[in-house]
């Protein structure tokens, strides 16, 4: 029984060790290429807004509206020339992109400029359908702080040059939670990139250079 008891008590600590080690590599490998400045920021032709919840009246969440709101700077300032907005749209009544979609119309973005993906279940489908649905070799990831290292991690593995705009604008409520949720979310996409899993959907090809309307609603 001690054995036993050792041995759970060395497994236990092991866990946590090697979750805070994944954590302080993903952080170490990512801090260089994230930016708060958008002055300091390269410019590059796509900028990837990664979904969050969207409200039953089909109104973007605090957190989602910050990313589109930030994309959207980028956009008027010269740094990026097309959206790609990906979320999840597994349901006919949820609606992620076409939500971001229309308040970015609203504010004058017209369809030819928003690619959307419809399949951007989680950071790492929406990063893996960046590069092999619509051909993107390099982009600007827009989410909040908390979220951009594992975004960023994920996609320097998958041979993307990324960078990440930190779309914070606002304290959120459940900034605590999230942050501890990164740390499991952590492993999982570490598995997800050794065993090289395929999205959820992947999908024919709709390049980012080419025609948007391709991405959006018959």
């Amino acid at each position: 029984m001690r054995k036993f008891i050792n041995f759970l008590v060395f497994a236990l600590v092991a866990t946590v060790l090697a979750v805070l080690l994944l954590q302080f590599h993903v952080n170490r490998v990512s801090k260089p290429h994230i930016y708060k400045d958008i002055d300091q920021i390269e410019a590059s032709y796509v900028g990837l807004v990664l979904g969050a919840s969207v409200r039953p009246d089909k109104s973007l969440s605090p957190i989602l509206q910050d990313r589109v709101d930030s994309a959207y700077e980028l956009y008027t300032n010269g740094k990026i020339k097309k959206f790609l907005l990906s979320g999840d749209h597994g349901q006919e009544d949820y609606d992620e992109v076409n939500a971001m979609k229309n308040y970015l119309n609203d504010k004058g973005v017209p369809d030819a400029d928003i690619f959307l993906d419809h399949a951007g279940f989680d950071t790492y489908d929406s990063m893996y359908r960046a590069r092999s649905v619509f051909e993107a070799s390099e982009l600007i990831v827009i989410t909040q702080e908390f979220h951009l290292p594992r975004a960023i991690y994920v996609g320097q593995h998958m041979d993307l040059k990324v960078t990440g705009f930190i779309a914070d604008r606002r304290e959120y409520s459940g900034n605590p939670h999230f942050k501890r949720r990164e740390w499991l979310a952590n492993i999982k996409a570490w598995i997800e990139l050794h065993i090289d899993k395929k999205p959820t959907y992947d999908g024919p090809k709709i390049p980012i250079t080419g025609d948007s309307s391709l991405s959006h609603d018959i």
